[in-house]
């Protein structure tokens, strides 16, 4: 009877030794309050992604953690049956938890006296990665299990795939697999081959040790074993197993960032950030941009090229001066200009959209990130003269108009002062007489201040009205182009001599998506400015001053393009605007701190590099673009002397030459 009793107690106490840890599972899984909220409303934070306008990547924006998210509808069958393979065979069958691994586990601990295997689950394994810490200890264990078990009863098994694939890091600092073929492989999801899924969900394991970017055979070691429990499961076949052994797949280093063009990426976040999009870093968000980023790195360098190449003539200028002055004691040499100031910008847009498809706010951004292209404000001297002439001829001048150009004092009045203004040419001489289109064509001040005089300067502001342009000053100085512009609102301007009449708001952002919706898209904004016909007379002018004119450095063969250049008192900002048939651009170049560059140094000789270099380089990349500007219906074409001039129904060929003396066009 003892025997029998004491054998009784045995099997109970061994019973009971077996019971409870389930016993104490089954209680705190049903009384415990763990939480478990942030896995059943997984809402983890996501990379942003900009792109160009044909969709490649320019920038991935994110806050501490790099992560594309990837439902599970998107998530193809071979990467679950490759991480099932290899970390939880009977995933689809146990509760969360697998009793049985759990004893064979414990059993080679014993025999061991040590852990040498593992018994987590998919489930255990993301729950420690979201709820818990890696401590080794057993109330981490018993947590994890109760953890799973409540997990497995509020998600289905798919869910909790899609939490843990999303989840998971996988080294270099990819967290979620739609991000690690991304970075590693460069290929969507369903674009990988099963050597690459067997790559990925090898790596949750130890991502560095079986990291492809540091240990690449060590990697395809991983993978092979992950092909062979496949095989052994006989979820692939021999030859398809052979087949994936055999390749070996090419696998990139990014960096997390891969930032290819700054200049727009931190423009991206300042229009996000204005259209309330705080969690520019969180959020999601992919973000389709109207930037050509092959027309960008060429913009890039067209920009440091003509810097270098002002640098280059500065020292050159001031051998020549040594040189003079050695010859002419009473030469005066140029001051010393401080070229660590020098900067430039570029911005270009397409002509008939406004699509901006390049910008570069300075000459190097790791030295300066300043965006002068959008931020800065510069005056843009004479490159605002064919907004004066436009009007002009929209009141009916032609480029065959007689304008005088002689040398006159004005007297005005500022702050009860009379005080005396007596501008000149750059050249310092004056032509008497000289057509409208020769006077911009050379970019003749006088000509241009006594245009204003004729058309009459109340009536000139009325008209420049309708060009949207912000603090015009109200006297002649306006003449000379005093306005303070960025080159982005120079070159919203300058579209309409570029789009036919019709003034387009510039855009960057084409549209914005979160979570499949779409949450930003741009709205054509566009002003009318003056008729086709009006506008072509403007675009034959300023195609002279790029032939012949003060423009002629930037000409670039092989298209027609139309432009003006800007160089303001004492040479302190230096401009390029002008437009081919279908692009639009801006150069600049100045010192930061507003003091002259050198005193040769002018738009046409700093900038009009700039912009043939940028056009030059669109031609080789796009050799199919439209080169010759159209004619429009309406524009009659009359050879007057030597030249080809163009008239309208407004600007109306001259009835009769008459002979016109300088002094009689003095009187106003």
């Amino acid at each position: 009877m003892r025997n029998i009793s004491f054998k009784n107690i045995i099997y109970t106490i061994l019973i009971l030794g077996f019971l409870t840890p389930f016993l104490v599972l089954g209680y705190f899984l049903q009384v415990s309050t763990y939480d478990i909220s942030s896995l059943i409303n997984y809402n983890p934070k996501q990379t942003t992604i900009i792109y160009d306008k044909d969709g490649n990547k320019i920038a991935n924006l994110f806050d501490k953690k790099h992560r594309y998210y990837a439902p599970f509808e998107e998530i193809p069958p071979h990467v679950v049956e490759a991480l099932v393979a290899i970390e939880d065979t009977s995933f689809f069958e146990h509760p969360g938890i697998n009793i049985d691994a759990i004893f064979r586990a414990a059993i080679k601990v014993l025999k061991a006296g040590r852990a040498v295997e593992g018994a987590s689950t998919i489930t255990q394994q993301l729950v420690k990665n979201v709820l818990l810490t890696r401590e080794k200890k057993l109330s981490r264990k018993i947590k994890e299990a109760i953890y799973s078990l409540k997990l497995e009863r509020h998600l289905t098994k798919e869910q909790i795939l899609e939490r843990y694939l999303n989840e998971i890091y996988f080294g270099h600092g990819y967290y979620g697999i739609k991000t690690a073929a991304d970075g590693y492989f460069h290929k969507r999801l369903e674009d990988l081959t099963l050597k690459e899924i067997a790559v990925l969900v090898g790596l949750p394991k130890a991502p560095s040790t079986y990291a492809p970017t540091k240990n690449y055979e060590i990697s395809m070691g991983r993978a092979n074993r992950v092909l062979k429990r496949m095989k052994v499961l006989g979820w692939i076949d021999e030859v398809t197993y052979q087949e994936e052994i055999a390749r070996n797949p090419e696998v990139y280093d990014d960096t997390l960032t891969q930032n290819q063009a700054p200049f727009i990426v931190d423009e991206v976040v300042r229009r996000m950030l204005k259209e309330g999009m705080e969690d520019i870093k969180s959020g999601g968000y992919k973000v389709y941009t109207t930037v050509d980023l092959r027309l960008q790195e060429v913009a890039r360098e067209a920009v440091k090229k003509a810097y270098e190449m002002s640098l280059e003539r500065i020292e050159e200028y001031k051998i020549k001066d040594q040189e003079i002055l050695a010859k002419d004691p009473t030469w005066e040499v140029a001051p010393e200009t401080n070229t660590t100031l020098l900067n430039g910008a570029l911005v270009s847009l397409e002509a008939k959209t406004g699509n901006i498809l390049a910008m570069v706010g300075s000459t190097d951004y790791e030295k300066s990130s300043y965006n002068r292209a959008t931020q800065g404000r510069r005056q843009p001297g004479s490159a605002f003269k064919p907004f004066i002439y436009q009007v002009g001829i929209d009141l009916g001048y032609s480029g065959a108009t007689k304008l005088v150009d002689v040398s006159r004092t004005y007297k005005y009045e500022k702050d009860g002062e009379e005080l005396m203004w007596k501008p000149k040419n750059y050249e310092k001489n004056y032509k008497g007489l000289i057509s409208l289109r020769e006077a911009l064509v050379h970019s003749r001040n006088l000509a241009t201040i006594n245009l204003v005089n004729e058309i009459g300067l109340n009536q000139l502001l009325t008209q420049l009205d309708k060009f949207g342009i912000e603090n015009l000053p109200r006297d002649l100085s306006v003449s000379l182009g005093t306005i303070s512009l960025s080159p982005l609102q120079l070159a919203k301007y300058y579209s309409s001599f570029a789009n036919d009449g019709i003034q387009i708001e510039p855009s960057l952002i084409s549209s914005i998506e979160k979570n499949g919706d779409v949450v930003y898209e741009r709205q054509e904004i566009t002003r009318f400015i003056t008729e086709p016909t009006q506008a072509f007379i403007m675009t034959s002018i300023l195609r002279d001053v790029v032939n012949r004119g003060t423009g002629r450095r930037a000409k670039a063969w092989g298209i027609e393009l139309a432009g003006k250049t800007g160089t303001t008192n004492n040479n302190v900002d230096g401009w390029f605007a002008g437009y081919s048939p279908t692009i639009q651009t801006i150069v600049w170049f100045g010192n930061d701190d507003n003091s002259p560059m050198h005193r040769w140094e002018t738009g046409g000789k700093i900038a009009g590099p700039a912009f043939k270099m940028y056009y030059d380089s669109l031609l080789k990349l796009y050799p199919q673009i439209k080169r010759k500007f159209d004619v429009p219906d309406g524009i009659v074409e009359v050879k007057v002397g030597k030249r080809k001039e163009y008239f309208s129904d407004i600007s109306k060929p001259p009835r009769v030459e008459q002979e016109v003396k300088a002094t009689e066009e003095l009187l106003f």
